[in-house]
C-alpha cells in the first residue's frame, strides 16, 4: 500500500436545503479546534449586518470576512459586482498564500449563479477551477451556496446536497435572532 500523503480535500455544499453554511462552520471549527490554520470568506453576507456566526469567530479567533454586498439584493448591480470583485480578489490572495489548512469560500455558488448581472467578467467557474488546481496540495477547499455548477460538482472529492423537507420559512416565518436558519 502506497504511503499516505497530505492531500487537501476540495469540498463542496450545495442543494435547495437549509444548512450548507452551518455544516462548512462546523468544519471550521473542527479544524480550528485541532490546531489548524483556517479562514471563513462569506460572499454574499455584508459587513453592514453582524450575524451570530461573525461574532463567535471573532471570539474563538478564527478569521471571517463578510465581504458582500448582502442578500436583500437591493444595491445597485455595481455595489454587489464591486463586492464580488473585491471578495475574489481576497480570496485567491488567501487561497495562494500557502498560511492555511482550510478555508471556506461561503455561498461562492450563489455569487456564481446570480442573474440578476453577469458576474462571468468578474469570477467564473473557470476561475474556481483554475485557483482550486493552484492551491497548495494540502489545502482543504470547502464551498457552499445552492446552485453549484456542474463542473464544480465534477471537480470536488466530496459533494452534499441538501434537500429541504420541512422549514419554518415555507409558511412565512422568519428566523429568530441567534436561530437563523
Amino acid at each position: 500500500m502506497p504511503p499516505y500523503k497530505k492531500k487537501g480535500r476540495i469540498i463542496v455544499y450545495t442543494g435547495d436545503g437549509k444548512g450548507k453554511t452551518t455544516a462548512a462552520l462546523g468544519l471550521a471549527i473542527r479544524a480550528a479546534g485541532r490546531g489548524k490554520k483556517v479562514v471563513v470568506i462569506q460572499f454574499i453576507k455584508s459587513p453592514e449586518r453582524t450575524y451570530g456566526e461573525h461574532l463567535i469567530f471573532q471570539k474563538l479567533g478564527i478569521e471571517m470576512y463578510q465581504m458582500g454586498a448582502g442578500f436583500t439584493w437591493t444595491k445597485t448591480p455595481e455595489v454587489h459586482r464591486q463586492a464580488l470583485k473585491a471578495a475574489w480578489e481576497f480570496t485567491k490572495e488567501k487561497v495562494l498564500s500557502g498560511m492555511y489548512d482550510l478555508i471556506v469560500l461561503d455561498e461562492l455558488n450563489n455569487a456564481l449563479a446570480i442573474d440578476r448581472f453577469p458576474v462571468d467578467d468578474i469570477v467564473s467557474v473557470q476561475d474556481v477551477l483554475q485557483l482550486m488546481e493552484k492551491r497548495p496540495p494540502a489545502l482543504h477547499l470547502v464551498i457552499t451556496g445552492r446552485s453549484a455548477k456542474r463542473e464544480l460538482i465534477e471537480a470536488a472529492d466530496i459533494v452534499t446536497e441538501m434537500k429541504l423537507i420541512k422549514h419554518d420559512y415555507v409558511q412565512g416565518v422568519t428566523a429568530m435572532k441567534g436561530i437563523e436558519l
